[in-house]
């Protein structure tokens, strides 16, 4: 039986680790042909060879997305390797979080160069080859900051906020052209990033129970659980599905403060 994303050619972004890890081997089990690109050389290495011993067809690259000529020499190194490519997740970002006041340009400039700027270069690299091939899919990770906020953790908000609007955007602009580009937005998930969160606390199992509380269910999403939802994001299974947002965060945004 063939898996739900035969056929694909996806480029994942930040794959070495977390999510995007998650999110490669969900897409492998399912079919598709790989391209992970992260920062990270070794953890990259690690994570390609990895899939590769259960059978995958996975091509990286080490690059820094916020480099427009790194990501379209990838882009070029991938379409050799798996063939054009006709979906792309852009999982890479990176946490700023501040006090408004207390952010300086240095820090600013880092948000917006990782977590917007390097999603747009990902897309504007693809997007040539996906319509001349006739369509493709996009997938930008946001994030449950993409439509709230959370105070001292300026300007993350703002990067997905404004990726979210690129969302809706470039949606519209090539859906005549076959491409669908939609968003994901995560809330809390238990990846090193939030356990490194919590181990920031003086008290870190409380700090995780203090999460935990926050949530309707009582606990935070795994990286498969956010995995499965992009590969349904990706798939043919939702063919209309464009320029809108999908919150997998259990609940977590809805409510308007915990019981």
């Amino acid at each position: 039986m063939s898996g739900r994303l035969e056929g694909k050619r996806i480029l994942v972004t930040g794959a070495a680790q977390g999510i995007g890890l998650a999110i490669a081997r969900a897409f492998g089990r399912e079919g598709a042909s790989l391209f992970l690109i992260d920062r990270d050389e070794a953890l990259l290495s690690e994570a390609t060879e990895a899939l590769r011993q259960t059978g995958m067809t996975v091509g990286c690259r080490a690059a820094d997305i916020s480099d427009a000529a790194a990501i379209a020499a990838a882009v070029v190194e991938a379409n050799g390797q798996i063939g054009t490519l006709n979906a792309l997740v852009n999982n890479a970002g990176v946490n700023v979080f501040h006090e408004p006041l207390e952010t300086s340009d240095e820090e600013w400039n880092r948000c917006f160069d990782v977590n917007l700027k390097g999603a747009w270069n990902c897309c504007k690299a693809v997007l040539p080859g996906m319509m001349e091939a006739g369509g493709g899919a996009i997938l930008n990770i946001a994030s449950t900051h993409a439509f709230t906020i959370i105070p001292h953790t300026f300007p993350y908000p703002l990067a997905k906020h404004a990726l979210l609007g690129m969302t809706k955007a470039l949606g519209l602009e090539y859906a005549a052209k076959g491409v669908r580009v939609n968003a994901l937005a995560p809330g809390y998930v238990s990846t090193q990033k939030v356990i490194d969160y919590w181990n920031s606390f003086p008290d870190p199992e409380a700090a995780k129970a203090e999460t935990m509380k926050l949530h309707p269910g009582g606990r935070i999403a795994s990286p498969e659980e956010i995995a499965l939802a992009a590969v349904f994001m990706i798939s043919d299974e939702c063919p209309f599905m464009n320029a809108t947002c999908l919150t997998v965060d259990g609940g977590l945004s809805v409510q308007q403060h915990p019981a």
